[in-house]
């Protein structure tokens, strides 16, 4: 039978007129919270756009957690 298993990933933002700065949380299902930042500056000569400055911030922090991600499952694939 197949077995279906999720993650549960959340996004927080802190935003001023020219930065966008991400947190993200990834709780596994071993327990295991992994945390990423990331962050963007919007140029001034740039249109005020949050949600794009959001994308990057936000996509920054999850490729944060990714390379986590990748640490965690190496250490564990060597540990069998």
């Amino acid at each position: 039978m197949q077995q279906v298993a999720g993650w549960h990933v959340e996004v927080e933002f802190a935003e001023d007129e020219t930065h966008t700065r991400a947190a993200a949380l990834l709780r596994l299902r071993d327990g295991t919270e992994l945390r990423g930042r990331g962050q963007a500056t919007r140029d001034p000569r740039d249109a005020d756009e949050r949600r794009i400055g959001e994308e990057l911030a936000g996509g920054r922090a999850l490729l944060d957690i990714g390379q986590q991600l990748l640490v965690k499952a190496g250490a564990e694939v060597q540990n069998l």
